[in-house]
């Protein structure tokens, strides 16, 4: 069995349970003055772009949001729909029972644990408030990195980070952004959960190929790692 160590999640639909657009995205369509199906539209068209950060913080990347859209709201309206956008992200963001207890139990064997993460501004304002950031010695954003999955220069970062060789980290994904294929190409083993609750799971970019090894289940990961050490009585 191979000995890791570190153990790197993806965030969304990985430490997370499925997710998907809820109720609360409507209300940021009106403070801007757009139609939800077209400011939908715009986000799932500009993913990419807006989650390497590339139109800068949250209120200039939304004011391009909506130049894309053709609604021109106030800055007012632009500063109260950043605020409803990262309620919404936050309430459509629901661990996963096992995440905690997986992370935990990863580092009382003295494995290292991280995220990388394709993401827009708001993860990166919240995750400090979730049971998890405690637990992660490392995390790599995208919108504050400037690239995204499957870029290697993601996984290298959390690497260096870690004082890690590629060979020595497990990445565990549910394989949006091509990010298994990413992570093997950066020298890591790729794993993918497949968790039952991911088939209705917002993704982009899936790795719709991927032949590797596949989990259930989060707790899953503990079983491809060295076996702890019996305590042997004398």
């Amino acid at each position: 069995m191979p000995s890791y160590h570190a153990v790197l999640f993806d965030f969304f639909g990985t430490l997370t349970r499925c997710v998907q657009r809820g109720s609360a995205h409507q209300a940021t369509a009106e403070l801007l003055g757009c139609p939800a199906d077209t400011l939908v539209e715009v986000l799932d068209r500009t993913y990419y772009q807006r989650a390497s950060g590339q139109f800068g913080n949250a209120e200039a990347t939304l004011r391009w949001v909506c130049d894309q859209a053709g609604v021109h709201p106030s800055d007012l309206a632009v500063r109260a729909a950043v605020a409803s956008r990262h309620r919404a992200i936050r309430a459509d963001t629901r661990l996963r029972d096992e995440a905690v207890p997986v992370l935990a139990a990863l580092r009382q064997r003295g494995v290292r644990t991280g995220l990388i993460s394709d993401c827009t501004h708001e993860l990166p304002a919240f995750l400090p408030q979730l049971a998890v950031a405690h637990l992660l010695d490392v995390r790599v954003f995208s919108v504050q990195f400037g690239c995204c999955k499957p870029d290697p220069a993601l996984y290298l970062a959390a690497c260096r980070r870690l004082d890690l060789a590629p060979a020595d980290c497990l990445y565990v994904g549910d394989g949006g952004s091509q990010e298994l294929t990413g992570a093997e190409r950066a020298g890591m083993t790729a794993v993918r959960l497949a968790a039952p609750d991911l088939a209705g799971h917002m993704v982009f970019n899936a790795d719709r190929c991927w032949d590797g090894p596949v989990l259930t289940s989060l707790t899953e990961v503990l079983d491809l790692l060295d076996p702890v050490p019996c305590a042997v009585s004398v």
